[in-house]
């Protein structure tokens, strides 16, 4: 093995031996249970940020461990074409070069788009090598795909014949700089600072008038009505009385409706059909004309009167400066309120009158909820996020899901202009034959982005057709995301999967948070604060940036990257290379058969087989039930700590000494530790760990499929541990006293050690050879009947106490204020656990086990007080 490890290297490496021997491959084991998860598929817009990073490396986490645990694991890769973002970017594109989509046409603008996928289709797919992704790309998707689009069909037809889907006219989120319609969660709702702007409208032939307030003055000239209460007793006697509206010398009734609140400002409500979806209702009850008065790109038409022409914005600058002019306008407050923005182009969004195409949601919603309070719903990973989801599913309303664009899934329905009728079809030629050969139209319009991605689960898997994939994968184990895309992805996968399969989508649903910049800011490109995880894999390596993401997150919870936390994980990776060499230069000629853990293995052998085999437990835990965070630092503590700073340290007496039985045994739980070592790491580090797993005596060609290590009773050893911890505490007291008194390692000094009893003094008797190597001792005493030195450092331990005469090298009145120090925490101690035990409370709740260690606890820290309380006294004579 190379000094030091290349990462550039390995990641190239191993990948291409990887895809060549196709260990990714899912069907291979046919006899065994599957594990499916079906990639969240990322947009064709651009490169995989940050985000994508953490999402994909904890999906390659659980897929990596279900491999290695036998399962034949599925991990689907795709992408989506996403309609809105993708064509706004390449509009953007054509704008730099001077032309638009209308100068190309539809057919020509689609190949512009088509190779704009293909670009970022193929830098995904890189990026997706670059992190170690084990991906089946035999099974990859694209939701644009022919198998994808048929799905789409299939349940576009299936739903109209049903009932479920239907064209209306009706108010929608109207997009005017993409020129398309949006759903209700693709609306962001910003707080802005605006206006309330009053206006007097006055009846007719009368001086009364009525004095109405809006934020939206321009909309005014689409009014249709005015409304108040109808028990309002200001107003009963005018309705049905007529208003001139302002500006435009329309006459519109005033109204009376319940909608109305009599006690909110004036009491009167103007009424605007096609630019409200309130006033919509009101409109549809009393049978009010609807007044569009802007045309798709946000301008004012020819129902404007004498503002047509003008931008919406424009025309309200005009429209307040000319009521002011002709005393109109009562009034101007400031008023702070939610404007609904456009998640993709950032404009702000106009309530709409629009024919549109709509799914009817409420009893689609309502098999959702029943799957779900019937606990045979998705397991949501935190729960707290089941409120969300049901508390959005709850709530829903019809969902628009046609788009005035020209890149995506084109709406699989016939227009005859002669006859009027509609043919909802699974193709042309279909609704061609229902049309008896007449002259059709396919309807211009495509379908939401999401439409196609509700069906991804199980479209990917070949639905329609029984294939044998979708039998055998679905319903999937798990899906991973973030909590912003629960109603826009999440519900719409639960509820067409319950209608088309009659089956919940995934078993659990685990949900993260955002990676934010390290000041906690969202990262954007505005900003200027994004982080491409291939800057972060170019300088530490995909290793280092996958530890620090998964093991920094917690489930539910947003991250702030921070470039140190990249470096500590390179730091680990190189911690295990370092040890991982060491023991393979100590390995040589040894094979995977000369590994040999029978008959008697030394305690420093049974501990970290002991601390192995517990490791092992709780990291398969932990990983099974998502919690990556705490499964990061078991790791870090078994491999930096107990394996590199303590075995391996301890394994140099028998690798260089001259018993060969002794050495082989040391040579073989090393080789052993190592391997299983690797496999616990692989799933979070899969290049290192096939790096260094590749050199150890093994059997196979990878560990990508190597056997996930098991939990092994025959490795307890609780006497070997106990026997550890207090060789382990002596060490490391004479080091940190050392350090105390800046004597170096390399200087030799005198040890005395009085233990508390025989058990103790047979341990450290049966291990002075650790003792003498690791504190480096000239001369080295343990004995029960030791009489206290003067002058000397001491260490008060559980089961021994630590004498260094370091006559000369110390200072008495620093080691006395040192053993002051140590009694007030003593002290400290034992107060909280008496007032603990004290607590009446704490005693009648609390297990007997429980009381029974804090009682144990306090008597250690009593006599470890009262040694101290003696010392002092000894050195203060």
């Amino acid at each position: 093995m190379p000094t030091t490890y290349d990462p550039k290297e390995a990641e190239r490496k191993w990948y291409e031996y990887w895809l060549k021997g196709e260990y990714f491959k899912a069907g291979q084991r046919k006899d065994a249970e599957t594990y499916t998860i079906v990639i969240p598929p990322p947009n064709v817009t651009g490169m995989l940020h940050i985000g994508h990073a953490l999402d994909c490396t904890l999906q390659d986490i659980m897929i990596r461990t279900k491999r290695m645990q036998g399962y034949d694991t599925l991990w689907l890769p795709g992408s989506d074409h996403a309609g809105i973002a993708t064509q706004t970017r390449v509009e953007q594109k054509l704008r730099e070069e001077g032309i638009t989509r209308y100068d190309l046409g539809r057919e020509k603008f689609l190949e512009k788009v088509w190779e704009w996928k293909e670009h970022y289709a193929d830098s995904i797919h890189q990026q997706w090598a670059k992190m170690g992704f084990s991906l089946d790309y035999s099974r990859e998707r694209f939701t644009l795909d022919e198998g994808l689009s048929k799905a789409v069909r299939e349940v576009f037809v299936r739903l109209y014949e049903k009932g479920l889907i239907y064209r209306g006219n009706y108010i929608i989120n109207w997009d005017p700089a993409a020129r398309t319609a949006l759903s209700d969660i693709e609306v962001e709702h910003k707080e802005v600072q605006g206006h309330l702007y009053h206006l007097k409208y006055t009846v007719k032939d009368s001086d009364e008038f009525i004095v109405v307030a809006t934020t939206r003055p321009e909309t005014m000239l689409g009014d249709s009505a005015v409304a108040v209460h109808p028990e309002d007793d200001r107003y009963q006697h005018l309705i049905g009385k007529v208003l001139v509206l302002p500006f435009v010398g329309r006459e519109i009734p005033i109204i009376g409706d319940e909608y109305v609140d009599k006690d909110f400002g004036s009491g009167a409500v103007k009424i605007t059909p096609a630019h409200d979806p309130n006033d919509f209702e009101v409109g549809k009850r009393h049978d009010l004309p609807q007044i569009l008065v802007m045309d798709i790109t946000g301008t004012m038409n020819d129902k404007a009167g004498p503002y047509e022409g003008l931008d919406r914005f424009e025309c309200r600058k005009q429209i307040v400066a000319d009521m002011k002019e002709s005393g109109v306008l009562v009034k101007i407050e400031d008023h702070v309120h939610q404007v609904g923005h456009s998640e993709r182009s950032g404009a702000i969004v106009e309530p709409y009158l629009s024919t549109q195409w709509f799914v009817k949601m409420k009893p689609l919603a309502e098999q959702a909820i029943a799957a779900q309070n019937s606990k045979t719903g998705a397991n949501f990973v935190p729960e707290r996020f089941e409120k969300s989801y049901l508390q959005w599913i709850e709530n829903v309303r019809d969902w628009c899901i046609s788009r005035q664009l020209w890149w995506g899934h084109r709406i699989p329905a016939w227009y005859n202009d002669e006859t009027g009728e509609i043919f909802v079809s699974h193709s042309e030629a279909e609704a061609s034959v229902r049309a008896g050969g007449g002259t059709i139209r396919q309807d211009e319009d495509v379908l939401d982005t999401w439409f196609s991605s509700a069906l991804w689960p199980f479209s990917t898997l070949g639905w329609p057709d029984e294939t044998e994939d979708l039998s055998r994968f679905y319903p999937t184990s798990l899906l991973v995301t973030g909590y912003d895309i629960i109603p826009f992805w999440v519900s719409r996968m639960i509820f067409t999967a319950l209608e088309f399969t009659d089956q919940i989508p995934f078993k659990d649903v685990l949900i993260h948070g955002l990676v934010r910049a390290e000041d906690g800011q969202k990262m954007s490109k505005s900003l200027g604060n994004g982080v491409d995880p291939q800057e972060v894999i170019e300088k530490y390596g995909a290793d280092a940036m996958r530890f620090m993401l998964s093991t920094g997150s917690t489930a539910g919870q947003d991250m702030r990257f921070r470039w140190e936390k990249v470096e500590q994980a390179r730091n680990f990776a190189n911690k295990i290379w370092n040890a991982s060499r060491f023991v393979l230069m100590n390995l040589t000629g040894f094979t995977v058969k000369d590994i040999d853990l029978s008959g008697q293995l030394g305690t420093a052998d049974r501990w970290i087989l002991h601390r192995l085999n517990e490791t092992v437990r709780d990291v398969t835990r932990l990983i099974d039930t998502y919690e990556f965070g705490e499964t990061g630092r078991l790791l870090t503590s078994f491999i930096w700590d107990d394996l590199c700073d303590w075995y391996i340290e301890f394994s140099k007496l028998s690798l260089y000494g001259t018993d060969a039985e002794a050495k082989k045994k040391t040579q073989s739980v090393l080789a052993y530790v190592l391997d299983q070592t690797q496999r616990l790491i692989h799933p979070f580090m899969p290049f290192i760990s096939e790096e260094i797993w590749q050199h150890l005596p093994h059997e196979g060609e990878t560990i990508t499929l190597a056997a996930w290590p098991l939990y092994n009773a025959d490795w307890e050893a609780a006497d070997a541990v106990q026997e550890m911890n207090l060789l382990m505490d002596v060490i490391r007291t004479v080091r940190n006293i050392r350090a105390e008194v800046n004597v170096p390692m390399s200087k030799k000094i005198e040890l005395l050690i009085k233990p508390a009893n025989e058990e103790a003094l047979v341990i450290l008797q049966r291990n002075e050879e650790y003792i003498r190597r690791f504190s480096n001792t000239s001369l080295l005493e343990i004995s029960l009947t030791l009489v206290n030195p003067d002058k000397a450092m001491t260490g008060i331990l559980t089961g021994a106490e630590l004498y260094l005469p370091l006559a000369g090298l110390i200072d008495i009145s620093q080691e006395l204020a040192r053993l002051e120090k140590e009694l007030q925490s003593l002290r400290g101690e034992v107060e909280r656990i008496e007032k603990k035990l004290g607590n009446e409370g704490f005693v009648a709740k609390a297990p007997a086990k429980v009381i029974d260690e804090e009682k144990a606890k306090l008597a250690d820290y009593a006599d470890k007080r009262d040694k101290v309380i003696a010392r002092l006294a000894e050195l203060r004579g």
